[in-house]
């Protein structure tokens, strides 16, 4: 596809608001997963520490 305006790119012909909306619903549910595995990360080791400790007493 061929487009003769960086207006007619960001449009899409006609489908602009569907095609970058998806990628920003995209964009923002993978920076969500990352924070998220993170925090679950965190959790874990938090837990797994606390275990070390209690089997060591």
């Amino acid at each position: 596809m061929q487009w003769a305006s960086w207006s007619d790119f960001w449009a899409m012909g006609g489908y602009g608001l569907y095609v970058w909306g998806s990628y920003l619903v995209t964009f923002v549910a993978i920076v969500l997963e990352i924070i998220l595995l993170r925090h679950g990360r965190k959790d874990t080791l938090k837990r797994l520490r606390r275990m070390r400790r209690w089997e060591e007493q």
